[in-house]
C-alpha cells in the first residue's frame, strides 16, 4: 500500500483551500496569532475544547482500532495520547439524528422530523432550548461551528440570496461555516454565519427537492457529463461532474469544488483557533469550543490529489487519509499556539460505516481485505452495533491518563458532562437523555452508563454485557448499500462480551431477560427523559 508524505501543511491550505471560489470569499476571522497571548495560560480556568467529528467512519477504520490495511497515523497519536474507548456510541445509525443528540442532549427518536433531513430543511432544534454550544457560552466559551450542519436552517420558505437563520448562531454558535446539509445534497455551496459564501447577488441561488428548476443537466438525462456515476439515486443537478440529490440553479460563483472541502474546513477551523488566541480590547482571552464536523468519509468520496490514490483501498480509503492529515492540522496548530495542554480534544464519529452509499467509486472492488466495522456486525443504517459503535477518544494532556476504557457512553452525554465540566447545573427540563459521564470521561473511573438506547429503523438497548433488539419487520439486508439492517420479526439477544459480532441470537435460551429488556426500553420510551 502506498502511503503519503502527511507533512503537507500550508501549501496544502493555500493551494486547495480557497479552490474555485476565490480568496475574497475567506476573508481573514481575525488577526492570527504565532503564540499565545504571554499569561493566557493562567486566565483559562476552563480547557478549550475541540471536538473533531467524522462523518460515516467505522469502528474499525482507524488503525488505534484495529485497523491493518490503512494507517491513520494523527488519529493514532492522538490516542496515544488520550483515552481511548472500546464502548462508545452514537445515538443514531445515521447522521442527522445522531447530531440532532449531540447538540440537544435529547434521544431524536422523540421528536418528530429528525430523520436524514432534506437540503432545504428547516431548523430542526428550537432557538432558545439548551445545547452543547449553548451551554459552554453560558461558562465564558467562544462558540464555532465548521463543516457539516445536516439539522437544517431558517423557519421555511428560505431565501438563499437572503439571510439565512435560524440557524447555528440562534442555538449557541458565535460563527459558522457550513455544508448546510451533506456533499451528496444541493446546496453545493458554504453558509457562512446568515449568508452564502461568495454568492455573486446578480446570479441568485434556487433550490427546490420537489421539482427541476433552471437549466442545469442532471445525471438522469447526462450521464456523459459525470466524473463520478450514481450506484443508486443521486441523479439530480450534476455539479462539480457529481450528480446530487436535489435541484439547484444560479449562484455559480458560490459553489464548492469537492476535492477541496476537507482543505477549506480544516483552514476555517485553524483560523478560529487562531483568532479565539487574539483577544480584541478584552483583559483575558475565554476559552474556546471548535465543532469541526468534516465530511470525510461520507459520499461523495472526491478527495484532493494528493490523496487520491494512495491507501489503496480506493476514495473511500483516500478520504480516510484525508481525513487524517486533517486531525493532523488540529493537532499541529495547539502545539503551535501551545494550546495543547490546556485543550481538551474530542475525536469521534456521527455513526458506523457503508462502502457503498450511493455513488460507483470503486469502495467495495477495492476493499481489500478492510474491514471498515471491524469485528462488530452491521453498519451505518443498522440496529447490529457496528450502527452506533464509533470511534471515540479523548485527549487532555496532564488531566487524562492514556489507555483505554470499557466504559458504556454515548455522545448525547456531552451536553450534560460537560455541563459539569464547566461546573454548571441543568435545568430540570434540559437535555432529558444525557448523563453525567465526567468521570468515565476523564478516566476517573472505568465504568460509564447502566444502559444506553441504539437508534436504526427500529430500537436497541445495551444494559451490561447484553444488547436487545425490538422486532420490527423490515427487510434483512438493505438492497442499496447491502448492509444488515438488524430487522427482524422476533426479538433478538446478543452477549456482547461473548459475541461482539452478534452471530448467535440467544433469545430463546433467555426469555426472561427479553422481556426484562423490552419492558426496560418500552419504559424509556413512554418517559419523556431517562435523565436522573
Amino acid at each position: 500500500m502506498t502511503m503519503i508524505n502527511h507533512c503537507v501543511r500550508r501549501d496544502f491550505l493555500k493551494q486547495a483551500g480557497l479552490g474555485a471560489l476565490g480568496a475574497a470569499v475567506f476573508p481573514r476571522l481575525g488577526k492570527s496569532a504565532a503564540a499565545p497571548v504571554p499569561g493566557s495560560e493562567k486566565n483559562s480556568a476552563q480547557p478549550n475544547i475541540v471536538f473533531i467529528y467524522a462523518d460515516d467512519l467505522g469502528y474499525g477504520d482507524v488503525s488505534c482500532y484495529g485497523a491493518t490495511k490503512i494507517s491513520t497515523p494523527h488519529v493514532d497519536r492522538l490516542a496515544s495520547q488520550g483515552l481511548r474507548f472500546l464502548n462508545a456510541h452514537a445515538t443514531s445509525a445515521t447522521c442527522t439524528p445522531s447530531r440532532y443528540a449531540l447538540m440537544t442532549g435529547e434521544y431524536p427518536w422523540r421528536k418528530e422530523g429528525t430523520h436524514i433531513l432534506p437540503g432545504d430543511a428547516s431548523l430542526i432544534i428550537q432557538p432558545g432550548r439548551t445545547t452543547l454550544p449553548a451551554v459552554l457560552k453560558r461558562a465564558g466559551y467562544t462558540t464555532g461551528a465548521i463543516g457539516k450542519w445536516h439539522l437544517g436552517l431558517g423557519a421555511g420558505n428560505l431565501d438563499w440570496n437572503g439571510e439565512i437563520k435560524p440557524g447555528p448562531l440562534e442555538i449557541g454558535f458565535d460563527y459558522c461555516f457550513l455544508i448546510p446539509a451533506t456533499g451528496d445534497r444541493v446546496p453545493c455551496v458554504f453558509v457562512e454565519n446568515h449568508r452564502v459564501a461568495g454568492l455573486d447577488p446578480r446570479d441568485p441561488l434556487q433550490v427546490s427537492y420537489d421539482h427541476p428548476i433552471g437549466q442545469e443537466p442532471t445525471g438522469e438525462q447526462h450521464p456523459e457529463l459525470l466524473k463520478m456515476h450514481p450506484s443508486h439515486g443521486h441523479d439530480q443537478t450534476i455539479v462539480n461532474g457529481i450528480s446530487r440529490i436535489g435541484y439547484m440553479s444560479g449562484g455559480k460563483a458560490a459553489w464548492w469544488h469537492d476535492e477541496d472541502i476537507a482543505a477549506t474546513l480544516t483552514q476555517r477551523a485553524i483560523r478560529f483557533i487562531e483568532q479565539s488566541q487574539t483577544p480584541s480590547g478584552a483583559a483575558s482571552i475565554a476559552p474556546f469550543f471548535l465543532y469541526l464536523a468534516t465530511h470525510d468519509i461520507h459520499v461523495p468520496r472526491v478527495p484532493h490529489q494528493r490523496f487520491a490514490g494512495r491507501s489503496g483501498l480506493g476514495p473511500r480509503g483516500d478520504a480516510i487519509l484525508q481525513f487524517d492529515w486533517t486531525v493532523g492540522e488540529i493537532l499541529q496548530t495547539l502545539e503551535r499556539l501551545q494550546l495543547a495542554e490546556r485543550t481538551l480534544v474530542i475525536l469521534s464519529s456521527d455513526n458506523g460505516p457503508v462502502v457503498d452509499d450511493g455513488y460507483k467509486d470503486q469502495a467495495v472492488e477495492k476493499l481489500n481485505g478492510h474491514k471498515p466495522a471491524g469485528p462488530l456486525r452491521g453498519g451505518k443504517y443498522s440496529a447490529f452495533d457496528a450502527g452506533t459503535r464509533v470511534p471515540f477518544i479523548l485527549r487532555w494532556p496532564g488531566r487524562i491518563p492514556p489507555g483505554t476504557t470499557p466504559a458504556l457512553v454515548s455522545q448525547v452525554d456531552l451536553v450534560a458532562s460537560l455541563a459539569a465540566l464547566t461546573g454548571q447545573t441543568l435545568a430540570a427540563d434540559a437535555a432529558p437523555d444525557s448523563f453525567n459521564m465526567l468521570p468515565a470521561l476523564l478516566g476517573e473511573k472505568p465504568v460509564g452508563r447502566e444502559y444506553l438506547v441504539e437508534h436504526a429503523n427500529t430500537l436497541g438497548l445495551i444494559q451490561g454485557s447484553w444488547k436487545y433488539i425490538k422486532p420490527h419487520a423490515g427487510p434483512p439486508v438493505s438492497k442499496f448499500t447491502h448492509v444488515e439492517t438488524g430487522m427482524a420479526l422476533q426479538p433478538q439477544l446478543y452477549d456482547l462480551a461473548a459475541d461482539l459480532g452478534e452471530k448467535h441470537n440467544v433469545a430463546a435460551q433467555h426469555p426472561e431477560l427479553v422481556k426484562e429488556l423490552a419492558a426496560k426500553l418500552e419504559a424509556v420510551c413512554a418517559s419523556p427523559r431517562s435523565r436522573p
